[in-house]
């Protein structure tokens, strides 16, 4: 974390990638990091039973080509370095431990997930994976000394533990892999997945979030003129006060639909074309300018960074976390799963 990317860089891409082919995604607010997995279906089955706890082992010796963006490179890494390479560029380092867990379980659940269905959407040919919001950042070792420096040993083995601890393990749903969504920061809540995208799983629901408050990134403000907000937006506010109506709000508490003198937007459309940190906004005009506010910093649907760390201070485990986030799951072995990607090689 977490690293600020700049919105416009991705959100063409993610666009076209959630409305026409629903796949996974690592959301493009990047301050907020996330991975995704395949949104389109609909999942109606009812939640597995619990399942026993899994102890820790250690990640089978599989590969993972990445995709390195900025010298347009592949990259083979093991998987526990690849794993230790997303958490390093997904999460600050210093969170609770309970929290770096939550956060090395998510990222194996999303590369596990892809692996086995082999799942090359997005990568130039001979890649599994990118190394941006996308997918999943990734940074390696040589990166994480230069960006680290002093505090590279201390750091390393945090992220190391953090991944060892959680070793073998990811979460399913109906004994699949889930779609392991996650942000950095809600408004006090999630969202349920369709209220984002079309796809509606059973196991992202919107649940309160109430540590996310105590985020440095949950009240933002952003400054725009009329001009600039009409245009964007392609509406016409008038020389009035008000600035639209709304006239829906999503089970998050996030805006759903507004409504411009017979123009209807829906939050998630406004929060992407005004560049906004997230769809929980409310907005005053002042003269020539327009005011608005935000509360959190991503789009809502999964595991809240900051609440997973929030928990994790109270003293949850990061079991808990991720079972209160994502609803009925289970915590269970993959290597049964990642021994049919070594099978076929």
């Amino acid at each position: 974390m977490i690293k600020i990317k700049p919105f416009v860089v991705a959100a063409a891409v993610l666009i076209a990638l959630t409305l026409i082919i629903p796949a996974v995604l690592v959301l493009p607010f990047s301050d907020e990091h996330h991975a995704s997995g395949k949104l389109g279906e609909d999942l109606t089955k009812t939640p597995a039973k619990e399942a026993k706890a899994v102890p820790a082992s250690s990640d089978p010796a599989v590969d993972v080509a990445v995709f390195r963006t900025a010298k347009s490179t592949i990259e083979s890494v093991q998987l526990e370095d690849y794993l230790v390479g997303v958490v390093a560029a997904e999460m600050p380092v210093d969170f609770k431990d309970e929290a770096l867990k939550a956060q090395a379980l998510t990222a194996r659940t999303y590369i596990v997930n892809r692996l086995i269905n082999k799942d090359t959407l997005g990568v130039p040919k001979g890649a599994q994976v990118t190394d941006t919001v996308i997918h999943q950042v990734y940074m390696n070792d040589a990166e994480q000394r230069r960006d680290w420096g002093a505090n590279y040993e201390w750091k390393k083995k945090k992220i190391v533990d953090a991944v060892r601890a959680t070793a073998g393990q990811i979460l399913t749903y109906d004994g699949k892999p889930i779609d392991a969504l996650f942000f950095s920061t809600g408004n006090g809540y999630t969202e349920n997945s369709e209220d984002v995208w079309k796809g509606k799983f059973p196991y992202l629901r919107s649940v309160s979030s109430p540590w996310d408050k105590k985020s440095p990134k949950y009240n933002s403000q952003k400054v725009m003129s009329v001009h600039e907000f009409e245009t964007r937006l392609g509406v016409n506010l008038g020389s009035g006060s008000t600035i639209g109506k709304i006239i829906d709000r999503t089970a998050g508490k996030r805006v759903g639909k507004v409504d411009f003198n017979g123009k209807v937007l829906s939050g998630i459309e406004i929060r992407e074309k005004l560049e906004l940190r997230s769809s929980d906004f409310a907005w005053k005009r002042k003269g020539d300018n327009i005011v608005i506010t935000t509360k959190g910093f991503g789009h809502g649907v999964g595991m809240s960074q900051y609440g997973a760390n929030g928990m994790a201070k109270e003293g949850k485990t990061y079991q808990e976390i991720v079972k209160h986030y994502y609803k009925g799951v289970e915590i269970t072995a993959a290597d049964h799963m990642l021994d049919r990607v070594t099978a076929k090689k």
